[in-house]
């Protein structure tokens, strides 16, 4: 009996103390596995005065637009939850608003890829071996690749 105990508790230790030698360090890309050198964010790279300055305006131009696409995000999944826990709301309504929502998502998925690729532009073809695109938003590196914090689920006592 013990040692049926033993080996699964043998197994979860092994996994454990073996897992961080197949993590990467946190601020490397994915280069790292593949036997590349490190890459990095477009500001962290050797830009020139020039365009250090068009970088910045793209930046400035994405950040106003991603911010009012989020406001209308956060407006919007506002009202589906009142949607939802209306009791006579039609479930016709309910789905229209997830498809606001999700059209939202889209504008704002297509917004991130075109500020990517201005900044790809920006780059010499010797800053683009450096550059991650997935360095530039961490929610973009967590969709590529599935990496990102993993949060516990919130449990909620019963209603009374």
């Amino acid at each position: 009996m013990k040692s049926k105990i033993r080996i699964p508790i043998f197994c979860f230790l092994l996994i454990f103390a073996a897992s961080p030698s197949f993590s990467q360090p946190p601020g490397m890309g994915m280069r790292m596995w593949r036997g590349e050198g490190p890459c990095w964010r477009a500001w962290d790279l050797d830009l020139s005065p020039e365009q250090r300055k068009n970088l910045e305006l793209i930046q400035q131009a994405y950040f106003r637009e991603a911010q009012l696409l989020r406001a209308q995000l956060f407006t919007r999944r506002l009202e589906l939850r009142e949607l939802l826990i209306g009791p006579t709301i039609k479930i016709e309504f309910i789905r229209a608003k997830n498809s606001q929502i999700i059209e939202l998502q889209a504008k704002e998925e297509e917004r991130s890829v075109e500020y990517l690729v201005k900044v790809r532009n920006l780059l010499t073809t010797e800053q683009l071996q450096k550059w991650c695109p997935e360095q530039e938003f961490p929610a973009i590196r967590h969709r590529m690749y599935g990496t990102g914090p993993m949060h516990p689920r919130k449990t909620f006592p019963p209603p009374e």
